[in-house]
């Protein structure tokens, strides 16, 4: 199997916001991800896990 980053396996993921969305949704899939590794269980823990990152998400 080969090996693929995350942006790379979830590239053909259809964003069905509309086009003034604040975040990419790769972005959003992304740091969800991390959060439930890092132990998140709800939506609130994954919206603080990203506020508290939010430097470290970005690069």
């Amino acid at each position: 199997m080969e090996e693929r980053t995350i942006d790379q396996y979830f590239e053909t993921v259809q964003d069905p916001r509309h086009h003034n969305a604040l975040h990419k949704l790769i972005d959003i899939i992304v740091m969800a991800i991390c959060a439930v590794v890092s132990g998140a269980d709800t939506y609130e823990q994954i919206e603080n896990f990203g506020k508290k990152r939010k430097r470290w998400l970005s690069k």
